[in-house]
């Protein structure tokens, strides 16, 4: 018995003798990820479950991070914003820091596998820099509906070096990128330490630990502390909700280390929240800890996604899979996850006076929010698990190495 058939009990006894067949044609291959950090966001945690898996299906599967000092990952995140909708001077300098260290890369980190992969910007141009034998494929995780052009028609030099480019949504696709592009929606690990099962005490241990009392209802954020998170309107969306219900707004926040604005974000918002933090209605917590992450979600009455632009957002995945209802904006893929008025409400960007109402609807109402819950984590199972993630990955990988 290895790691994959620890899933049986949740995903039924079906899909894993499929994925074991699917791994044949690919025994002994060798697979290498390439992103740019281990700890924070959700491909890192992807790729912390979906390696190991490809290990255990006898596939070689290895995994690299892009090294960078503060400068280069100042560009990147730059970069990363302009790809999903804001402007972008590209100076010379900030190409020669950003092709710089994915060249020196490239002259430490062999590329002798079978099929490289490549998630997200950063290291994007490593395929200018490296003899290419073998298929690469660029996984795309961000929002491209609407990405600055100038930025876009450079980036495009490079991906029209790979032979595949993945994308979380049939919308991020793109009419002038002749390379094939397919969908691979991602998926959260039920095993994880941040989705496996609590027991209550367990639960009310690490939350009492993280200094949130017990006493009134709870409405939670966890997301990195990112403006396009937009933790400031989540802050006036709660002002509104505390008018009508007694309850208090976690932010279980994380900082990713390719991500040098999270400390100012962070800053900012707590700041602003001096008055209602004095008062313990609104709390911050460090979220480094998946099994606190876990508890708090686990503890809320509703989860809250206040994304003015998002990729997927696996931070709604994981609540649906613990049974919150979700109230969430109507961006990127967040509405492949929740159906409005089934799994949860979808609201539209800045609409906080809407936000607001539909936080309160589900607080007032407990028989709406477990249906919403139940409906939620069937959701999930059905769509949204490793699992399947993997047998979308061995799927590409068996046709792009033929």
């Amino acid at each position: 018995m290895g790691p994959l058939d620890d899933y049986r009990g949740i995903v039924g006894e079906r899909s894993i003798p499929w994925i074991r067949r699917k791994a044949e044609e690919l025994y002994q291959k060798r697979v290498l990820h390439i992103n740019s950090t281990n700890h924070g966001g959700g491909v890192a945690e992807i790729l912390n479950s979906l390696v190991p898996l490809m290990n255990n299906l006898s596939i070689g599967a290895d995994w690299r991070i892009l090294n960078g000092n503060p400068n280069l990952f100042t560009v990147t995140k730059k970069l990363h914003n302009a790809l999903q909708g804001n402007s972008i001077n590209l100076t010379p300098i900030k190409k020669q820091l950003y092709l710089g260290a994915n060249e020196t890369f490239s002259r430490y980190c062999p590329m002798e596998q079978d099929c490289v992969i490549v998630h997200d910007p950063q290291p994007l141009p490593l395929i200018k820099f490296c003899k290419k034998r073998q298929p690469w494929v660029w996984r795309c995780h961000i929002d491209l509906t609407d990405p600055d052009k100038n930025l876009w028609e450079f980036l495009k030099g490079f991906i029209l070096k790979y032979d595949m480019v993945i994308f979380s949504s049939e919308k991020y696709k793109k009419d002038d990128l002749p390379v094939e592009q397919r969908v691979i929606v991602p998926s959260i690990d039920p095993l994880s330490l941040k989705n496996k099962e609590l027991s209550e005490k367990d639960i009310l241990k690490y939350v009492k630990k993280a200094g949130i009392p017990n006493d009134k209802l709870v409405i939670a954020q966890v997301s990195r502390m990112d403006r396009w998170k937009d933790p400031e309107g989540l802050l006036e969306i709660f002002k509104r909700v505390k008018e009508k219900v007694d309850c208090r707004l976690v932010y279980c926040y994380d900082m990713a280390l390719d991500d040098p604005e999270g400390i100012g974000v962070y800053s900012k918002v707590y700041r602003k929240a001096k008055k209602l933090r004095e008062r313990g209605d609104v709390v911050f917590v460090a979220g480094k800890d998946q099994i606190l992450v876990n508890a708090i979600q686990r503890v809320s009455t509703v989860v809250v996604q206040n994304s003015i632009r998002e990729g997927f957002c696996l931070a709604v995945t994981e609540a649906l899979w613990k049974r919150k209802p979700i109230v969430a904006t109507n961006v990127g893929g967040i509405p492949i996850q929740i159906r409005d008025g089934e799994e949860g409400f979808l609201v539209e960007p800045h609409k906080k006076e809407q936000f607001a109402e539909r936080i309160i609807e589900i607080l007032k109402n407990p028989s709406l929010a477990k249906e919403m819950g139940d409906k939620g984590k069937e959701r999930v199972r059905e769509n949204f698990l490793i699992t399947r993630l993997l047998s979308d990955y061995l799927d590409l990988l068996n046709d792009i190495m033929k």
